[in-house]
């Protein structure tokens, strides 16, 4: 008798230990779940910050090359008249 209530206890105790296992590892797995999805968004949040800073210095520099070139031209220009000018006088 005290074997069949000896085997049953093992028995419910290898069953609640199952299912608690089962549920641990289920909550670990939505935790994983979870953590990657965080890093995952970090990541793309990242990438467009570099690309967004990487386009802003692209913007920046394009601009400093125009008002170069443009500075250049128009001070080549300005000392072209005022040669000419003084070629006329």
């Amino acid at each position: 008798m005290l074997g069949g209530f000896r085997k049953l206890a093992v028995d419910g105790l290898a069953y609640r230990t199952e299912k608690a296992t089962e549920e641990a590892v289920h909550a670990v797995e939505g935790v994983v779940k979870e953590v990657v999805e965080h890093a995952k968004e970090a990541g793309e949040k990242a990438i467009a910050e570099a690309f967004k800073k990487a386009q802003e210095t692209g913007d920046k520099v394009a601009k400093e090359v125009t008002e170069t070139v443009t500075n250049t031209v128009t001070n080549a220009v300005t000392h072209a008249a005022e040669g000419l000018g003084k070629l006329g006088h």
